[in-house]
């Protein structure tokens, strides 16, 4: 058990048979009333995002979650196939577990699959993805208002904005977490 005052960020809990891990937290000390904690927890087997107020005598399960080393190898239709890097086991996912991660994997990348008791609960992608930019308009000479950007596709097929001087081939870094250009690579 873990006391709401030992929450922090990451840190993961059960909550009415769900699993959540804290994204942010906030202890509450009013001048009038008792202290309370304001939170926002992702569901791990869902995705969303809640927030959710606690009173400070609140105790959650600790939620043990498990992360194994994997290797994206390939897909073929709806069906993606990971190696264990300590077992060399093949794990094989459906389109509907990998869920966005998809647009993010590239052959011979390193993930973290993220477990609960066995189930499979998603794909931990690195902060930052190297992708080639596969299709681009040329930039328009004299097209420089502030901040300009345009369409670029990469091998996944993932849509990015990009600044207007990136051209097709150029690798660039896109943010795994909201899926937006950060530098050239």
């Amino acid at each position: 058990m873990i006391n709401v005052n030992d929450i922090k960020n990451g840190v993961t809990i059960m909550i009415d048979g769900q699993i959540y891990q804290v994204v942010e937290f906030l202890h509450v000390k009013p001048g009038k009333g008792s202290a309370f904690m304001k939170t926002k927890l992702r569901n791990l087997r869902t995705g969303g995002i809640v927030e959710k107020t606690f009173n400070t005598n609140v105790k959650f399960e600790k939620a043990n979650i498990n992360k194994q080393n994997v290797q994206y190898l390939y897909n073929t239709g709806d069906t993606y196939f990971f190696m264990n890097m300590e077992t060399f086991e093949q794990l094989e996912l459906s389109s509907d577990q990998v869920g966005d991660s998809k647009n993010y994997l590239i052959e011979n990348m390193n993930v973290y699959v993220i477990l609960y008791e066995g189930e499979l609960l998603g794909i931990d992608l690195p902060d930052k993805v190297e992708f080639t930019v596969v299709e681009t308009e040329p930039a328009v000479r004299g097209n420089t208002t502030n901040n300009a950007l345009k369409d670029a596709t990469v091998e996944t097929g993932l849509v990015v904005k990009v600044p207007m001087f990136i051209e097709q081939g150029e690798k660039i870094l896109v943010t795994t977490a909201d899926g937006k250009y950060s530098s050239r690579a």
